[in-house]
């Protein structure tokens, strides 16, 4: 603990001189929206705001960003600029959704992570609009979730609907400095799994939970693009010391984000999309037996041999957790897997809560 302290207070007292130092030489807050999303009770508005060379402007690196714009916000956080571009703590930030405005402050680590109570938006995408304070105002994407929705989707990223046939421990690296999303190849079957399920259950929302950090989302959401995967809000992380660990866990990240959009949405039942290559199995399998009435079914890719060297360092998939095992068992909940998006869709036919 004394440890993890001592590392969020190092890189706490680096960006204090980095910050005035970058100001004096011209740079400005720059704000990067994300994808939000809630339902007509509330609303989670997401973004970060970091410094910025002189010139450049606010973004998107939501779901209606332009090309331009997920390449400008792309570039602001990528390669050398992950590292010496200061993200900008505890900054004023304004939100205006529909007629209301909402104020907040930046954490520790530059993000804004705003519930919304009482927005006053339909059901349905909705643009709204951020601006912290010395920086130009950017719309974000956000979306209403009816009341009336009962199923929805929630999906893994690495190794469920792409592959970087990396080492897991280099994919850091490789997300922070290579460039080109067309380096990725998507999970054959994948796009077209989610597109039939979606359109079968109109309204349902889909989810991307990764453990992955912020700064990709543009090159993920440039790939969902490219390969037609239906765009929804993702569910990230970030990296660096906190209070309780010098890194945050990225299996507690997941369980947490799945908990919340339990308590969030506590109408709809879930399926539930992840690989054996690290922890999906288990961490699904912990919420189907905590939450059985919340999760429709549960989807595991299995990943090659060669992929499970990747992910973990051995070709044999981890064996199958017990959680999955009792959820199936003791709650009726539908487990499937298989090798890819078709053979999952032929798994799951007639699995699934009709519309």
């Amino acid at each position: 603990m004394v440890l993890s302290q001592s590392g969020a207070a190092l890189e706490d007292a680096l960006n204090r001189r980095l910050v005035p130092f970058l100001r004096r030489r011209g740079w400005a807050p720059r704000t990067v929206s994300f994808t939000g999303y809630g339902s007509p009770d509330s609303l989670r508005v997401l973004g970060r705001v970091l410094l910025a060379r002189p010139g450049e402007t606010s973004t998107s690196a939501d779901v209606s960003a332009s090309s331009r714009e997920l390449d400008e916000a792309e570039e602001a956080q990528r390669g050398w600029r992950s590292f010496m571009t200061a993200q900008v703590a505890h900054l004023p930030v304004v939100v205006r959704a529909g007629e209301r405005e909402f104020h907040t402050r930046t954490d520790r680590g530059g993000y804004i992570d705003l519930l919304v109570p009482g927005h006053g938006l339909p059901p349905g995408w909705h643009d709204i609009t951020i601006e912290a304070k010395a920086a130009e105002p950017v719309s974000a994407r956000v979306l209403v979730v009816s009341a009336d929705v009962r199923f929805g989707l929630v999906s893994d990223i690495d190794d469920t609907v792409m592959v970087t046939y990396l080492p897991r421990p280099f994919i850091a690296a490789w997300n922070t400095f290579v460039r080109h999303s067309n380096a990725r190849k998507p999970v054959p079957g994948m796009a077209a799994l989610y597109r039939d399920v979606l359109a079968d259950h109109p309204g349902a929302p889909i989810f991307y939970l990764s453990t992955g950090a912020w700064n990709v989302v543009p090159t993920l959401t440039k790939f969902m693009r490219r390969h037609d995967f239906p765009l929804g809000p993702m569910l990230m992380t970030d990296w660096g010391p906190t209070n309780t660990g010098w890194f945050r866990s990225g299996q507690e990240h997941k369980r947490t984000a799945l908990r919340r959009l339990v308590i969030e949405f506590p109408d709809i039942q879930w399926l539930l999309v992840g690989d054996d290559g690290q922890h999906d199995p288990l961490i699904y399998g912990e919420l189907a037996r905590e939450h059985p009435d919340h999760v429709a079914a549960i989807a595991i890719r299995e990943l090659t041999a060669a992929e499970q060297v990747l992910a973990h360092g051995t070709p044999n998939a981890p064996e199958e957790p017990a959680t999955s095992r009792q959820a199936q068992r003791e709650h009726a909940v539908t487990v499937v897997s298989g090798p890819d998006g078709e053979a999952l869709a032929d798994a799951l036919r007639g699995a699934l809560p009709s519309a």
